[in-house]
C-alpha cells in the first residue's frame, strides 16, 4: 500500500493539516517527521476548531500518531495537547514519540527571544519558541534527547552538564537570569511520568506498519521554502521539510516513499521577515488577510500576503518531486475582477526567468512578472465537484496545472473539512 509525504509547497499555512486530517480517514499511520511547535496546523471538524501544534493531524480522526526523531518536542505543550485531546474524547493511546526526538529545553527559549533581540533589524523573524536553539544543540551533539527521561539519573546529568554552558551564555552574552539546576531537573521529571507511556521505537513502528501494508502519511511542520537548505536562507526554519527528509526524519528507507503530495494556497503568504516578491500591495492585503483569516495558528502574527508566485511553486515541484497538488483557499479569491500571477522573475540584469533563482541576492532582487487572469467574483459555496465551479475559477486552476506540469487534484473552497473538491473520491487519492 502507499506511502505518501504532504508537504508545504510555499513559506507555510498552505492548509497542510486539513489536507493530511482529510486523507487519514483512508489512512492508518500519520507521523510528523520534523518540526516543533513552532507550527500549527487548525483543523476545522462539524463546528469545532482544532489548532494542533505538537501532535499530527492525524489525532483528529483518531489515528495511531508518530512524532519522529526529526522533530523537536516542547514536552508542556506536547503534554498540554494530550490533555486537550483527552478531555474532548479523543483517544492518545496510539500516540508513539520517537526516543530520539531531542527536547526543547526552558535555555533554548530563553536564548531563542534574546538572540532575535540582539539581532535587531537583522532579525530572522522566529517565533522565539526555542526551535533553532534546540537544533543547534543537536548538531553539536549537546542535545537532551526524549530517551533520556526514561532515565532520571541520566537526565539530571545530561540538564546539569547544559547549564553549566548555557547559563555562562545567558548571564555574559545575553544578560539574562541564568536557570536553577534544581527548578530545571524537578520539571523535567514531572514531565517525564506523563510521556514515558508514549516513548517508542517509531522507526521500528512505521516500518512495520508499511511491511504489514498499511497506508501511512508523513506530514512535515513547515514548509519547502522555510527548507534549512532549500529555503529562503537565512530566512528559515532550522529542519528540513522538504518531502524526502521524511525518510530521515522517521528512520525508514527513502525507497519506502511512494509519492509527494504538495499543498499549495491559490495564493501566498508568509510570516515573519525576508523577501516576498509577489507581496500584495495595500488595499488588497489587508483585503486577502481579513478575508482568509490570514494570522498564525501559534503566534498570531498577520501573515504577509501576496499573489499566487508560480516560479516558487514551480521551484518546490522539483525539490520535492510533487506529483500532486493540492490547492487551498480559492474561495478567497472570489471577490477579485482581475487576478494577477507571477509566471517569471525579472532578474538584475533585465533577464526574465521562469526558475528560481539559486542565489540569495538575485532572489532579493527579484521582480514578479505577472500574468493576469479574470476572476469570477461569485461565492464557492454551491459548489459540490470540479464541474461546479465558475468557468473563471476552473480556467485558473487549470491555468496552474499547466504551468506546473502536475495535475490539481484537490481544490480547497471553504474552511470546514467538507469543503474540498477532487476530480476523484477521497479515497482514490489516499490509495490510488
Amino acid at each position: 500500500m502507499p506511502s505518501t509525504v504532504i508537504v508545504g509547497a510555499q513559506w507555510g499555512d498552505e492548509g497542510k493539516g486539513k489536507i493530511v486530517d482529510l486523507l487519514a480517514q483512508h489512512s492508518d499511520v500519520v507521523c510528523r517527521y520534523q518540526g516543533g511547535p513552532n507550527a500549527g496546523h487548525t483543523i476545522v471538524v462539524g463546528g469545532e476548531t482544532y489548532k494542533i501544534r505538537a501532535l499530527p493531524s492525524g489525532i483528529v480522526r483518531g489515528k495511531p500518531c508518530v512524532i519522529g526523531n526529526g522533530c523537536v518536542v516542547d514536552p508542556e505543550v506536547l503534554i498540554g495537547e494530550l490533555d486537550e485531546f483527552e478531555h474532548r474524547g479523543h483517544s492518545t493511546e496510539e500516540v508513539y514519540v520517537s526516543g530520539n526526538a531531542h527536547l526543547i529545553m526552558p535555555w533554548h527559549v530563553a536564548i531563542d527571544g534574546a538572540s532575535e533581540r540582539r539581532l535587531g533589524k537583522l532579525a530572522i523573524g522566529t517565533t522565539k519558541r526555542g526551535i533553532g536553539p534546540c537544533y543547534a544543540d543537536k548538531a553539536m551533539r549537546l542535545g537532551i534527547r526524549v530517551q533520556d527521561i526514561l532515565d532520571p539519573k541520566i537526565l539530571r546529568q545530561k540538564i546539569e552538564v547544559a547549564l553549566a554552558e548555557k547559563n555562562l551564555w545567558l548571564e555574559r552574552v545575553y544578560e539574562t537570569e541564568p536557570f536553577d539546576l534544581e527548578t530545571v531537573a524537578s520539571q523535567y521529571e514531572s514531565y517525564a511520568q506523563r510521556l514515558r507511556p508514549y516513548v517508542a521505537d517509531t522507526s521500528l513502528y512505521v516500518d512495520t506498519a508499511l511491511a504489514d501494508g498499511k497506508v501511512v502519511l508523513f506530514e512535515g511542520a513547515q514548509a519547502t521554502l522555510l527548507d534549512l537548505d532549500h529555503g529562503t536562507y537565512p530566512f528559515v526554519t532550522s529542519s528540513n521539510p522538504v518531502a524526502s527528509n521524511a525518510a530521515t526524519g522517521v528512520g525508514i528507507g527513502p525507497n519506502r516513499i511512494d509519492r509527494v503530495i504538495g499543498v499549495a494556497k491559490a495564493y501566498v503568504t508568509r510570516v515573519g521577515e525576508g523577501p516576498f516578491p509577489t507581496e500584495m500591495e495595500e488595499p488588497w492585503q489587508s483585503r486577502v488577510r481579513e478575508i482568509g483569516h490570514e494570522y498564525g495558528t501559534v503566534t498570531g502574527r498577520e501573515r504577509r500576503c501576496g499573489w499566487l508566485d508560480l516560479v516558487a511553486l514551480r521551484y518546490a515541484v522539483r525539490v520535492n518531486g510533487i506529483g500532486q497538488l493540492a490547492l487551498t483557499k480559492l474561495d478567497v479569491l472570489s471577490s477579485f475582477a482581475e487576478l494577477p500571477v507571477c509566471t517569471r522573475y525579472r532578474l538584475r540584469d533585465g533577464s526574465e526567468s521562469p526558475d528560481f533563482p539559486a542565489h540569495q541576492s538575485d532572489f532579493h532582487a527579484a521582480q514578479p512578472v505577472f500574468e493576469t487572469l479574470p476572476g469570477w467574483q461569485e461565492p464557492l459555496d454551491a459548489c459540490a465537484a470540479m464541474d461546479d465551479l465558475p468557468d473563471a475559477a476552473r480556467r485558473y486552476v487549470e491555468f496552474v496545472e499547466r504551468e506546473l506540469g502536475v495535475e490539481v487534484t484537490l481544490v480547497g473552497t471553504g474552511a470546514d473539512r467538507e469543503r474540498i473538491l477532487s476530480p476523484l473520491s477521497l479515497e482514490a487519492v489516499a490509495r490510488p
